[in-house]
């Protein structure tokens, strides 16, 4: 990777030009982002998501950024930008980019804003995604905005990912990102701050499996004892599950599903129940794949089959992670602000970047609370500080 943890006194003159011009351009951010907490954009709802990624396209074109729709079927279309090194003043890396990814689908439904309006109250902008993630690509767009406007020195491409189906597990989506995580040096999410405006250097991957076992049924009253009960095997299943995990590993394991049975009076020939897991590590994913995969039956006339898996691989603390968490510590300082680390057990699209070994620093989006709660919000104050590090970052590495 180009990056280093260095910034030359140019870079430093530049750093403070991009944070006048952030500062300057307050209300264009918080506008913004307000267009498009407006458009709602449940995952679930293609009509209601592509509306919102057209005025998102819209507005990316008319900063200067070429669009190109990802048209998908079932889910709303994906959105990538691109912004030529040429209009960057930008030269000497061939195809390398810089990839700012993250996601205007959101977990509230078509209405949510007449519950959770969008208001500004005590320095703090409410409404439903404005948290996760739509503030984060506002102050993307600005940071680039700065760049372009500014004449800032950057040596890559810069290209924009925003997709339409994080929410879901980015199933029509991850294609593309882990396309475009290759072709780049480094890859900036946009998702939320942790508390206090932490970036993520870590994420828990994610996945799930569903258990079903199956026994032999009989009457419950008359013959019980030619019954295998699919319940009574799940249950000793669920013991062996819940014994897998290992928080001092960053390893959870929660079966939090379970269904079985038909009557009152029926011996169950069937159970099933889901498990989520996370692991910190590629390797403790593994292991819980492992022993998931190779459960066996305590009682011999029942079976008992696992499948799934890890949908989201885990973004770990790399030495390319720190590096990038170093440059962007540095240009904090810069701005006059500390950067904090931290990790989290969610997942995001960064996780599969991360695991391509591309370098990947999540989290650097708007400072807030409240994603996916009805008290959702971000800092008004922080968005412009906030977009003046996005591109501060971007204008360091490589010099």
């Amino acid at each position: 990777m180009a990056a280093r943890a260095t910034t030359s006194a140019k870079t430093m003159t530049s750093i403070i030009s991009l944070r006048d011009f952030c500062r300057a351009q307050r209300d264009w951010v918080l506008d913004t982002t307000e267009a498009l907490v407006r458009l709602e954009s449940p995952t679930t709802d293609k009509a209601a998501v592509d509306r919102c990624g057209a005025e998102l396209a819209r507005r990316l074109e008319g900063i200067g950024g070429r669009v190109t729709r990802l048209p998908r079927t079932e889910r709303g279309n994906h959105l990538l930008t691109e912004f030529p090194s040429t209009s960057l003043g930008a030269g000497g890396r061939g195809t390398d980019q810089i990839l700012m990814l993250g996601h205007f689908d959101t977990v509230w439904p078509v209405g949510q804003l007449d519950r959770m309006p969008l208001t500004r109250s005590n320095g703090r902008l409410h409404g439903p995604g404005v948290f996760d993630m739509k503030a984060g690509i506002a102050l993307a767009m600005l940071a680039t905005r700065s760049l372009l406007e500014t004449g800032a020195p950057v040596s890559h491409r810069i290209v924009m990912l925003w997709t339409t189906d994080e929410e879901m597990g980015s199933g029509t989506s991850r294609a593309a990102i882990e396309d475009e995580a290759r072709r780049s040096a480094a890859v900036l999410v946009l998702e939320p701050s942790l508390p206090g405006g932490a970036l993520k250097t870590s994420r828990k991957g994610c996945g799930g499996y569903d258990i079903v076992v199956r026994g032999v049924s009989a009457h419950a009253g008359i013959e019980p004892q030619k019954g295998a009960s699919a319940v009574h095997e799940l249950a000793h299943q669920i013991l062996r599950v819940n014994a897998l995990q290992n928080l001092a590993r960053g390893v959870s394991v929660n079966v939090v599903t379970v269904s079985g049975g038909t009557r009152s009076n029926v011996i169950p020939d069937e159970a099933r129940a889901h498990v989520d897991v996370r692991a910190g590590s590629a390797a403790a994913a593994a292991e819980v794949d492992a022993a998931l995969c190779g459960l066996t039956p305590v009682d011999g006339r029942t079976s008992v089959q696992a499948s799934g898996g890890f949908d989201r691989p885990p973004l770990e603390r790399t030495a390319g992670v720190a590096r990038l968490y170093d440059q962007a510590k540095i240009v904090a300082g810069l701005l006059g602000r500390d950067l904090a680390e931290g990790s989290t057990g969610g997942g995001s699209d960064g996780n599969f970047t991360a695991a391509l070994g591309v370098p990947t620093l999540d989290g650097l989006g708007a400072i807030g609370d409240g994603a996916h709660a009805l008290h959702e919000h971000v800092e008004i104050d922080s968005l412009a500080d906030r977009a003046a590090l996005v591109a501060g970052l971007i204008a360091s590495l490589g010099q």
